[in-house]
Order: structure tokens, then C-alpha cells, then sequence
């Protein structure tokens, strides 16, 4: 892809976005902040955790967007006996008596994570290494995987029981923790008339592999300025209590704060969130936009706060 400049690419990318959305918008009805969010980890390459009680489309949500995007799709579906090599592939004897390597799902574009919090730690640590190497280690060679490489894993929040709900370490790794709301009373009538007829939508494939793969680029020139930044990381700061920047709610309700990956996802993210919103420059409102999805997964409240019922959400905007 050529572009004259980087703010005609700019434009590019704003078009790209709104075509994307209106196709998802097609099959997915409602859920308009999840499909931004989702958008938005691709082209920033990052990684989105879904929450969201079953039946409100994250999977259709994931398939959609492979499929508008002309992207390579797998779905996992995560089970207390899956294995590690049943995520990345194994050594097998072929028919020349010679070991070689078969690849395991996690050879995709995009991988949906169905349930990630339902199998056990080791399986969860396959996929997640997968997440931050962009390849995996089999029989002591590395193997790397698909450019570009996208995990959207979902939990659901209502059944806890059997489950290895991930450490806030392993948490730290996706970009946005997106959750999932019942959709409105009208979007709820016009999902049930779409879905209870014969009725197929085509989809037009928007944007190719190689085109992601510039915009993600793109995202990274896009220039910002000091003071959002600042902004960013001062956000962050405020996060960790008994700290210099901590208020004093935060060293009253929170036992940890966020982490530098936080501050580096809060910049790429109103990067990316200023380019889709058709900006050449992000500022503070696009780190506002952006940081409760990141920041959310990244805090842990202490006892008092969920004594008083108070929020990981309520927390954040108070810090704005």
C-alpha cells in the first residue's frame, strides 16, 4: 500500500474502520463500543478479553470480523482435559519414520479463545506465550505463526465453578478487557427478526492481511504530543497506591495498581482511537476513551472496596 502521506493513510484507515463497522453492523446488531474496541486492538495489535454471560454474540462477533477482514479463523474451545499441544500442535512419525511437525490451531490470523478461564494454567500459559512471542516452541524448535496474529479470548463471568480464572499476570497480556452487556429492547426485536428466518447476509471482505499489517504500522507514526503522554502516565501513576501520584481513594480501596503496559496501550490505544475517529493526532479525550477497557483488568481492589460495592469502573473515571 502507497499513500502520498501519512495523513492520506490516515484517511485510509478512518474509511477502512467505517467499512468494517458497517459490515460487522450487518450480522452484529448493537454491541457498537465491543466492535470499536475489538477494531481497535487489531490495528493497535493487541490482544481483547471478552466478558460476557452466554448468547450475546461474542463468537458470531469474532467470525464476522475474520471474515470481513479477509482473515484466517480458528475457534478453541477450552475444556478442563485440553492440553498444551492440543493449542500449538506436536511432533508425529510420519510415514517416512521421520518426526515432523504438525501445527495446532493456533496457526490462524485469528484465534478465538472460547472460555479461556476453563482449562487449566499450563493450557492457559501455552496460548498466552503464543500471545507475547507470536510463535511457539515445539521439540525445542520455534515455530512462528501468521502475521497478522490476534487473540480474542471470552470468559463468562457467571459460572465460577471448575474454572482457573487467569492471574492478573497473565491478564496484563491482552490489551482491552472488553465486557459484554445485554443488548437495548429494539436491537434485541431486530436480532430475533434477522435470526429466526432464512435469511444470509454476504459480506464484503474490506481489508486484506498485508493492509492490517500497514495500518498496525501507520498506528505506531501517528504523532503525539508531550502532554497526552504525560497524561497517559500520570493515569497510570494515580493507579498504584502509597505511591507519589496515588489519590487518596485509590490508596483507601486498591492492593494493586496498573503496570507500564498499561501506560504503553493507553498511547497506542488513543493513537488508534484518534485515527478511527478520523483525528491525525490523538489527545486527552482518546485516553479517556481507551482506558477503561485497559485499565480495568489491571487493577485489584482490596476487601473495603468490594465491601462498599464500589467498582473497578467507578474507580478509574474518578481518576480522570
Amino acid at each position: 500500500m502507497q499513500f502520498e502521506n501519512d495523513i492520506k493513510a490516515v484517511d485510509a484507515l478512518h474509511q477502512a474502520y467505517r467499512d468494517i463497522k458497517n459490515e460487522i453492523g450487518k450480522v452484529v446488531i448493537g454491541q457498537d463500543e465491543v466492535i470499536k474496541s475489538v477494531i481497535i486492538s487489531i490495528f493497535s495489535n493487541g490482544h481483547c478479553l471478552l466478558v460476557g454471560v452466554p448468547g450475546l454474540a461474542k463468537t458470531l462477533l469474532v467470525q464476522t470480523v475474520a471474515n470481513v477482514m479477509d482473515l484466517a479463523f480458528n475457534r478453541i474451545q477450552f475444556t478442563p482435559d485440553l492440553m498444551p499441544s492440543d493449542i500449538i500442535g506436536a511432533e508425529i512419525l510420519g510415514e517416512d519414520r521421520t518426526f515432523k511437525f504438525m501445527p495446532g490451531p493456533v496457526f490462524s490470523n485469528i484465534i478465538l479463545a472460547d472460555e479461556v478461564n476453563r482449562t487449566p494454567p499450563k493450557t492457559q500459559a501455552a496460548l498466552l506465550e503464543a500471545m507475547q512471542e507470536k510463535a511457539v516452541t515445539a521439540a525445542g524448535i520455534r515455530h512462528p505463526l501468521p502475521n497478522p496474529f490476534f487473540v480474542l479470548a471470552t470468559q463468562n463471568p457467571i459460572e465460577q465453578e471448575g474454572t482457573y480464572p487467569l492471574p492478573e499476570a497473565q491478564l496484563d497480556r491482552f490489551m482491552f478487557n472488553v465486557h459484554l452487556t445485554y443488548p437495548e429492547y429494539a436491537d434485541e426485536l431486530q436480532i430475533v427478526k434477522n435470526t429466526t428466518v432464512n435469511r444470509e447476509t454476504a459480506l464484503k471482505k474490506v481489508i486484506t492481511a498485508a493492509q492490517i499489517q500497514y495500518f498496525q504500522k501507520l498506528v505506531r507514526n501517528i504523532p503525539v504530543t508531550d502532554n497526552v503522554i504525560e497524561y497517559a502516565v500520570k493515569l497510570v501513576s494515580k493507579t498504584r497506591p502509597n505511591t507519589a501520584m496515588a489519590t487518596a481513594e485509590v490508596n483507601q480501596y486498591v492492593g494493586w495498581g496498573a503496570g507500564p503496559r498499561a501506560s504503553q496501550f493507553l498511547v497506542i490505544g488513543a493513537k488508534c482511537h484518534a485515527a478511527v475517529s478520523g483525528k491525525y493526532s490523538p489527545d486527552i479525550e482518546d485516553v479517556q476513551a481507551v482506558a477503561e477497557p485497559i485499565l480495568r483488568h489491571r487493577i485489584v481492589r482490596n476487601y473495603r472496596a468490594e465491601a462498599e460495592g464500589l467498582s473497578v469502573e467507578q474507580l478509574i473515571r474518578n481518576l480522570y
